[in-house]
C-alpha cells in the first residue's frame, strides 16, 4: 500500500465513524474524530429499536487510526509481497460486539475491507439476524494480508499480525468477541483444541467474553452447521441483552 492508499484507508475509517455518529442522531458531530458518550441510563431513545447502542464512554476512532498508522505499509512477514491491500478492519470503533476471523480472501484483498465476499455476505446476514447491522459491530481478522491461494495462516504470519489485533481489541473494548473459525479462536485463547470443541460456550480473552463458532466459509461448505452457529449466536444475543446493548429484536 502506498502513501495515498494508506491516507485513503485512514480517511475511510474517519468517514465511517462520522457517518455512524450521524445515524445515531448525535448532536454536534465534530469536524475531526469525535467522541461519543453514552447516557448514564443506557442507550438514547433514538438508538433503541435500531440496535445502534454499541457505544462506550469516551470512545473514539483515534486509537484505531493510530494503530493503522503504526502498521503502515507492513512488510513484517512474507505475505506482504503478494497482497493488493492491507485489510485492517471495519465498523464501529466503540462496538460492544466484535467479530474476528482468520484472514482476508481474494475479494477482501481487492477491496481492503474484511468479509465482503460470499462468506462476508453470510456474516452480514448473521449480524442482521441478531438485530444488528454491520456498522454496529467491528469486523477484523487475525492476519491482515491474504495468504496465497487462501491457504491457512502460518505461525510466523500470525505472530507478526497478532500485536496489531490485540491493540485493535484493546482500543475498541468490546463487551463480547465472536471468533469465527479455529485459527481466530486458537490464537486468542492460546489453545490447540478444535473449534468443534471450543464452540458453544463462552471463553475469556483479556477479561472479555469470547464465543468461538464456525467460520461463515465453513457454513457455505457445510450448511447443516448453521443450526449450531445460530445456537452460539443466541447465547451471544442473550448476553448482549443482559448487558443492555440495544438490538432490533423485531
Amino acid at each position: 500500500m502506498n502513501d495515498r492508499d494508506e491516507l485513503l484507508a485512514i480517511a475511510r475509517q474517519v468517514k465511517e465513524h462520522v457517518a455512524w455518529l450521524e445515524r445515531g442522531n448525535v448532536a454536534g458531530v465534530p469536524r475531526g474524530v469525535g467522541r461519543v458518550h453514552r447516557a448514564p441510563d443506557g442507550p438514547s431513545p433514538s438508538a433503541q429499536g435500531r440496535g445502534n447502542a454499541n457505544v462506550t464512554a469516551n470512545a473514539d476512532a483515534s486509537g484505531l487510526i493510530a494503530i493503522r498508522e503504526d502498521l503502515g505499509d507492513c512488510t513484517r512477514c512474507k505475505l506482504s509481497g503478494g497482497r493488493k491491500n492491507i485489510v485492517f478492519g471495519v465498523g464501529n470503533p466503540a462496538a460492544a460486539l466484535a467479530f474476528v476471523g482468520e484472514a482476508p480472501g481474494a475479494d477482501e484483498d481487492a477491496s481492503g475491507e474484511p468479509f465482503v465476499g460470499a462468506a462476508g455476505q453470510l456474516l452480514t446476514k448473521m449480524i442482521q439476524a441478531m438485530g444488528l447491522q454491520r456498522e454496529d459491530v467491528y469486523i477484523c481478522n487475525i492476519i491482515k494480508c491474504r495468504p496465497p491461494g487462501n491457504r491457512n495462516p502460518e505461525p510466523d504470519e500470525i505472530a507478526a499480525c497478532e500485536p496489531f489485533l490485540k491493540r485493535q481489541l484493546a482500543s475498541i473494548k468490546p463487551k463480547i468477541i465472536v471468533c469465527l473459525g479455529k485459527f481466530a479462536a486458537q490464537c486468542l485463547l492460546r489453545s490447540d483444541a478444535p473449534i468443534s470443541r471450543l464452540r458453544g460456550t463462552f471463553q475469556s480473552y483479556e477479561g472479555i467474553a469470547l464465543m468461538p463458532t464456525f467460520h461463515p466459509a465453513y457454513l457455505l461448505r457445510n450448511p447443516s452447521a448453521k443450526r449450531e452457529v445460530w445456537s452460539d449466536l443466541q447465547v451471544v444475543m442473550a448476553e448482549l441483552d443482559k448487558l443492555g446493548v440495544a438490538r432490533n429484536s423485531g
